[in-house]
């Protein structure tokens, strides 16, 4: 498919509704003095629909007019753009070593277009948010750190690897995003003479007389990138704290990452004039976050320095669904913290499934049900990856929503590319999420009130059905219909 019809198609599947409105600053949980007057406006459908062309295309135009008190028989989806939540930060990938590796094999023409596939608020899907590593993921090319073995005072500490693919690749999706890019970076393991078991994988645990010389770590990290020129926005303690990976990986029991935070990696972030990076703890799954956010944010000590609780979507390996509702325990318990996803992708890469309409749906379904649960911020995993899901250096190989062939110099975008733009397109940093709710389960939505005083409703239907439904808005409706497999965003 073309470049200009997946646009194309992206328009059509995210459905986005825009509601000119006089800016009104409102609280979580709020009420607005606003009067929404929808008049004779019309509204724009953006959709993406299986057995379609539709990629984030504008498919059609509404117009609301007087309905009043619906039936239960007439679907509908209730927008109340009065009462306000969250306030967003942004949505975005990871820009991995992988990410940036892949990206440079391709031919100068590829990358400009993957740049502005992403970031490009007009032309693509203009993302606002990025997740980096401190040094070596899984993806990456092999195991490496910023500092010679057993140093332990930092003194050889160096991004000088990084300069070769990541540091350029951030900069210039820094670029393409207008200057702006929001970016928080995650370690998955400290240097092995760190751990007592000396080696960055399979877990292990940071040995207690390393606990200072890590937090020190974090400080240079930040001070070099930003001496680099990439601004960082905020750090999470570690990535997935609790998960022996046959990869980079660290051990932090909720105790243990508590007293980390409020003893070391806090204090020491303070000390040296970083009192405005956002601290992040958790960035672990979604099963073991209320007993995780609650250990810590109990502990006033340590609370004080944490921002918010990050969060993965991989309890799904135990046979779970996702589990939004403990996201939602976490929100009613700490409302002053903040969600945020930092980590999701499909596992075990197979090209023959590269068009495969599941892909999407997963990422639909999920940011649906994370922003009605409260979250601020939503990042996807790695934003490119090759022809093979990697490069990885223990095998680990996953799709993205993009995927380069470094043979041919082929770019393929899968239709997560699209589910992730009908949010990232019409949901900008600062837009504060509004009621959304349908009297049919085959109908998921979520809607937010931008800055610009714009409304973005999103429509998911994972069904095989067709829905005719109505958008109703203070006693105002207007007929749209649901495609099957499909996401749709509408604009007035």
């Amino acid at each position: 498919m073309t470049k200009s019809l997946y646009f194309s198609a992206i328009a059509l599947f995210a459905v986005g509704i825009t509601f000119s409105c006089s800016q009104t600053k409102t609280t979580q949980s709020q009420t607005s003095n606003t009067d929404f007057k929808l008049g004779n406006k019309q509204v724009t459908v953006y959709t993406t629909a299986q057995n379609t062309d539709h990629r984030l295309t504008q498919t059609e135009t509404l117009q609301f007019k007087d309905f009043g008190q619906p039936l239960e028989t007439q679907v509908c989806v209730f927008v109340d753009p009065a009462k306000t939540f969250q306030t967003m930060v942004g949505i975005g990938g990871a820009i991995t070593d992988a990410t940036a590796e892949t990206v440079a094999k391709m031919p100068k023409e590829k990358q400009q277009e993957i740049l502005k596939a992403y970031y490009d608020p007009t032309a693509g899907i203009g993302y606002t948010l990025a997740r980096t590593t401190i040094h070596s993921s899984d993806f990456a090319t092999g195991s490496y750190t910023y500092i010679e073995e057993n140093d332990k005072e930092l003194k050889t500490f160096s991004v000088r690897h990084d300069e070769q693919f990541r540091i350029p690749f951030i900069k210039q999706a820094i670029a393409a995003a207008g200057g702006k890019l929001t970016t928080y970076a995650s370690p998955w393991s400290p240097p092995a003479f760190m751990k007592d078991t000396k080696t960055m994988l399979r877990g292990g645990k940071l040995l207690p007389e390393y606990r200072q010389p890590w937090a020190d770590y974090f400080v240079k990290f930040v001070n070099a990138y930003e001496k680099a020129g990439i601004p960082i926005w905020g750090l999470t303690v570690q990535n997935e704290p609790m998960a022996k990976q046959t990869w980079e990986s660290c051990i932090f029991t909720a105790e243990e990452e508590r007293d980390f935070i409020k003893n070391f990696l806090g204090p020491t972030l303070y000390k040296n004039g970083m009192k405005d990076k956002k601290l992040i703890a958790w960035d672990h799954n979604r099963d073991l976050i209320y007993q995780r956010a609650s250990t810590v944010l109990n502990d006033p000590e340590a609370a004080k320095y944490v921002w918010g609780i990050g969060y993965h979507w991989y309890e799904t390996w135990t046979g779970s669904d996702m589990l939004f509702d403990n996201l939602r325990k976490v929100k009613e318990t700490f409302p002053e913290t903040n969600l945020i996803f930092t980590e999701g992708c499909i596992e075990k890469f197979d090209f023959n499934r590269i068009n495969d309409w599941s892909l999407g749906e997963r990422y639909g379904y999920s940011m649906v049900n994370d922003f009605n649960a409260g979250t601020v911020a939503w990042t996807d995993w790695n934003m490119v990856l090759d022809e093979k899901g990697g490069p990885n250096h223990v095998g680990n190989f996953c799709f993205a929503p993009i995927h380069a062939d470094t043979r041919n110099g082929k770019v393929y975008y899968t239709n997560s590319y699209y589910y992730l733009g009908h949010f990232s397109k019409f949901v900008k940093p600062g837009a504060k999420r509004i009621i959304s709710s349908s009297n049919r389960d085959a109908l998921q939505t979520t809607a937010f009130l931008n800055p610009d005083g714009k409304v973005a409703v999103v429509v998911l239907n994972t069904t095989d059905k067709k829905l005719p439904y109505k958008l109703w808005i203070n006693g105002k409706a207007a007929d749209a219909i649901s495609l099957p497999h499909s996401i749709a965003t509408l604009v007035l």
